[in-house]
């Protein structure tokens, strides 16, 4: 459940920093104009990074005991991070690949969870000692 939420919300984000300059001139008129500060979107990263930290250690301490999701999280949420370091050309390929992984944490540790849920106690203590 978790990690759907955590899936949504991180494309929610990549798609309103997509879409943030196109709706630009609007959000004033439509009293939204924080959604267009870099604090607010790098508070929304830190809650996406939180949630998927809580999401992705329920999975890996229920069941699977792989470290890998995280890694995918946390570089995911530092490419998404350093974005405004670079021009804005560039920016939409660092929010898809920030993104990208971020969602491919999730999507992981779902799997892991659901192939470990399927297997007996035995299989899944063999599977983590290798």
């Amino acid at each position: 459940m978790l990690d759907r939420i955590g899936i949504t919300a991180t494309s929610l984000c990549a798609l309103h920093c997509i879409l943030l300059p196109i709706l630009l001139p609007v959000l004033p008129l439509m009293g939204l104009s924080f959604l267009a500060d870099h604090t607010w979107e790098h508070i929304f990263l830190l809650l996406t990074a939180a949630l998927g930290t809580i999401a992705l250690f329920s999975g890996f301490k229920r069941y699977h005991k792989r470290l890998y999701p995280f890694y995918l999280l946390y570089l995911g949420v530092a490419i998404y991070w350093i974005k405004h370091d670079f021009t804005s050309e560039v920016q939409p390929l660092f929010i898809l690949t920030g993104a990208s992984l971020i969602v491919a944490a999730h999507f992981i540790n779902i799997k892991l969870c659901n192939d470990c849920r399927d297997c007996t106690d035995d299989d899944c203590q063999s599977a983590i000692e290798q």
